[in-house]
């Protein structure tokens, strides 16, 4: 049985990521940091049968600014395959916290290759990268051989821990790959991103639990995928004998503002009613473009994205309006007795 580590199981990527490798086999093991409520959301599904999933999933405490606690954990699991999804993720809130964002996104993923190098166990390891890095794009589309030019501290931070991967594999040999991920999104999708954001706004303004939504740029273009379909890429890079770096996308490109024409199409309502512009929400560096090449994932790994943008968009709408026909929601929203 392969034993699996992943930072970050808790996120979207990782509780996905924790459904596919269960469902291969494999033993899970899950860093995630003490907090006072329960953050476990997105897994607490694979504790429903604990005699299919329970026994081969384990979660850790930890925390990626915590080096000695890394190594003890690498030491006592030797896991043949390292997922480091665990990061500050949000780049609008990395211009307010950058010094946070460059020590946990950044120097996070020096901590772990450095547990790997002191441990000297041979995981597999992988390294969240993001189309965040290529900013202001210096080609259309965007590839592996792509320069990079972050526009925020989240931007910066990956580019750091993407060397950082680079210099790891080709000065100690490690199999360390670089999944650089163009943007993905689900229902598990965090309510502050802004696909999520639009698409739960809509589910709420038709339910008349919300009235308005306050947006930023609604020109910024990205290249939108499913999530579920990235995580098993990550997991095909790490069957490869060789680390390398590679590019998921799906090769298409949408605006914010499509994204609110699909979500509130999908519940027969006109976005221009209820969407507002905010300048809170601009960023100081605007990323205007992005939209990747996945041609090399397509021919080595044979990964392709299935799911495109209306689906997706479509996907988490329908689950947003399900999510608050519920009564717990609703109530969270102040809108029951």
């Amino acid at each position: 049985m392969k034993r699996a580590l992943i930072t970050g199981i808790t996120g979207q990527d990782g509780s996905y990521l924790a459904d596919l490798l269960l469902e291969k086999g494999y033993e899970v093991h899950g860093i995630i940091r003490r907090a006072s409520t329960f953050n476990t959301s997105r897994i607490d599904h694979l504790y429903a049968d604990p005699h299919i999933n329970g026994v081969r999933l384990f979660l850790h405490y930890g925390d990626l600014a915590d080096s000695v606690n890394l190594v003890k954990l690498l030491y006592n699991l030797k896991p043949d395959e390292i997922y480091h999804l665990g990061a500050q993720s949000h780049v609008r809130v990395s211009f307010d916290i950058p010094e946070y964002t460059a020590d946990v996104t950044g120097v996070g993923t020096i901590r772990i290759l450095e547990a790997i190098r002191e441990t000297g166990i041979r995981s597999r390891f992988y390294q969240a990268s993001s189309s965040e890095m290529f900013g202001k794009a210096q080609e259309i589309p965007q590839t592996e051989r792509t320069p990079f030019w972050p526009r925020s501290p989240y931007g910066v931070a990956k580019v750091f821990s993407y060397w950082a991967t680079v210099n790891y594999r080709e000065s100690y040999g490690l199999n360390a790959c670089n999944g650089i991920l163009f943007n993905h999104e689900s229902p598990r999708r965090g309510e502050t991103f802004v696909t999520r954001k639009i698409t739960r706004a809509a589910a709420a303004i038709k339910h008349e639990l919300q009235k308005e939504l306050f947006l930023g740029n609604l020109e910024a273009k990205r290249d939108w995928g499913y999530a579920p379909e990235y995580v098993e890429g990550m997991w095909r890079m790490l069957q490869q004998d060789q680390g390398d770096d590679f590019v998921l996308a799906t090769n298409e490109t949408h605006t914010v503002r499509e994204v609110c024409e699909t979500a509130f199409g999908r519940v027969d309502l006109d976005w221009r009613d209820y969407v507002q512009h905010d300048d809170r929400y601009e960023r100081p560096a605007e990323v205007d473009l992005l939209i990747g090449d996945g041609s090399k994932a397509k021919k080595i790994l044979e990964w392709e994205p299935k799911v495109r943008f209306h689906e997706l968009i479509q996907i988490m709408v329908d689950a947003d309006m399900e999510l608050l026909s519920l009564e717990t929601p609703r109530k969270h929203l102040g809108k029951l007795p």
